[in-house]
């Protein structure tokens, strides 16, 4: 008997996350831009976690940012792709995390959004990564990612 192959959206319901509509910008950009058959977002952050992870937040609270963050970022992705199976590889991520001067696992943190990209998109949602620490970042939002994909044409 041959399984159901999940569509990423399948995936998402599965694991109790849904897509909605994208955030609106807080400045003068776009949510995206396509160029030939690359998506480059722009930064989404969060609205449910504010502070400086080493402060305010824990390892685990800035993982479940990120997590959002990546969810946000997949609904600008549904948006302009219409299904998220014309993702054809997740290229890069730059995971900026608002924090202490002395906190030091970015890399973490950012699992959260690395995590789910590889529930839903299994290899295609491998990816080569940056985690950096800021010492402030968009209305004091605890995460903020931004990323590259490669898409069907």
């Amino acid at each position: 008997m041959t399984q159901k192959v999940l569509t990423p959206e399948e995936k998402l319901q599965n694991l109790g996350l849904n897509l909605s509509p994208i955030r609106p910008a807080v400045g003068n950009y776009v949510s995206h831009v396509k160029v030939g058959n690359l998506i480059f977002t722009a930064g989404q952050g969060v609205d449910q976690y504010h502070g400086k992870l080493g402060h305010d937040l824990t390892i685990d609270e800035g993982y479940k940012a990120a997590r959002q963050s990546m969810l946000n970022l997949l609904n600008v992705l549904k948006h302009e792709l219409g299904e998220l199976s014309k993702v054809k590889r997740v290229v890069k991520l730059l995971g900026m995390v608002n924090c202490t001067e002395d906190f030091i696992d970015q890399p973490k943190v950012i699992d959260g959004a690395s995590d789910l990209l590889n529930e839903v998109f299994g290899d295609r949602g491998k990816h080569a990564r940056s985690a950096v620490g800021m010492a402030q970042l968009p209305g004091g939002t605890a995460i903020e990612i931004e990323m590259i994909v490669e898409v069907e044409e």
